[in-house]
């Protein structure tokens, strides 16, 4: 297992189930979501505490906005900038639905992206879920492709289908691929301008690690201190 764990690549039976399991009850966290209050279930996953969805903030920790590039041009210019920012694949609808879309400027800033308690995935981290869900007994996937969400059987861990958006702006592979940061960079390449990402791709039911450029716009899901 761990030579696939290695190669970057977990694959996963296709087959539909009908039946969930239970997870351990644990309570959910309160974050402040646009102007509103809302509260975000977890999972206890192996030793690890999740969130159940994508985040869908527009502060940091300390109350500062985060910026919305509205446009191509807006996304391109505060990657080459090095500059926070987020955005929605195709409107806010689509946004409640599978969260917002941030770039890596957003998840490493100091002023912190991820609620009070929880964090942003270090690449061991993930590898640690990545190791747990491909020595569990997984009889397939649940998909929902309406609302492009997946949950992985007897895991506890769901999967929802955002895309991403590339470094020009282009929104590219929603309701195929669910693609979320880690706060770690690739430590081979000195100055390299990319970081380590977690990738679901649904047509080949993979679970991979890549690097991705950190001006791409990527799904979030924090994970308990």
């Amino acid at each position: 297992m761990k030579q696939i764990l290695t190669s970057m690549l977990i694959l996963l039976t296709c087959n539909l189930f009908s039946q969930e399991i239970e997870h351990e009850k644990i309570q959910p966290i309160t974050v402040k979501k646009e102007t509103n209050v809302t509260k975000i279930r977890v999972n206890m996953i192996g030793t690890q505490v999740w969130m159940t969805k994508n985040l869908d903030i527009v502060t940091f920790r300390n109350g500062d906005p985060i910026p919305e590039a509205k446009t191509d041009e807006q996304w391109k210019l505060a990657g080459e900038n090095k500059q926070p920012a987020w955005c929605y694949d195709n409107g806010s609808k689509n946004g409640q639905n599978n969260g917002k879309l941030y770039n890596w400027y957003a998840v490493s800033d100091m002023r912190g992206l991820a609620p009070v308690g929880y964090h942003v995935p270090t690449e061991n981290e993930w590898n640690l879920l990545l190791s747990y869900l491909d020595g569990k007994s997984h009889d397939g996937i649940k998909s929902n492709r309406k609302h492009a969400r997946i949950r992985l059987k007897n895991s506890g861990f769901s999967v929802s289908l955002a895309g991403i958006r590339s470094t020009d702006g282009v929104f590219e592979l929603n309701s195929l691929r669910g693609s979320w940061w880690s706060i770690s960079v690739n430590n081979f390449v000195p100055l390299d301008d990319r970081a380590w990402a977690a990738l679901f791709d649904f047509e080949v039911c993979s679970v991979t690690r890549d690097l991705k450029l950190k001006g791409y716009g990527l799904s979030v899901r924090c994970l308990k201190d």
